[in-house]
């Protein structure tokens, strides 16, 4: 239904939005509250991380698609 390079483009994309918001909420201290609890600078950082990696190894991944097929 759906190839696998548009499936990897698209979890690239969405990766990255998470990611690039992570990266605005770390520069501008905007605070995140969940419940009673405050979300704290350091597991912001580490969620810009992950998820930049992951938006990385998608858009690897869409273009060793591109590879296999010629």
């Amino acid at each position: 239904m759906f190839s696998n390079r548009f499936v990897s483009l698209t979890s690239g994309v969405f990766f990255l939005l998470i990611s690039l918001a992570a990266g605005y909420r770390l520069l501008h201290f905007v605070p995140i509250t969940v419940g009673n609890v405050e979300i704290r600078g350091p597991a912001i950082f580490f969620i810009f991380v992950i998820f930049a990696a992951l938006s990385i190894i998608a858009f690897m991944g869409m273009r060793n698609n591109d590879r296999d097929l010629n």
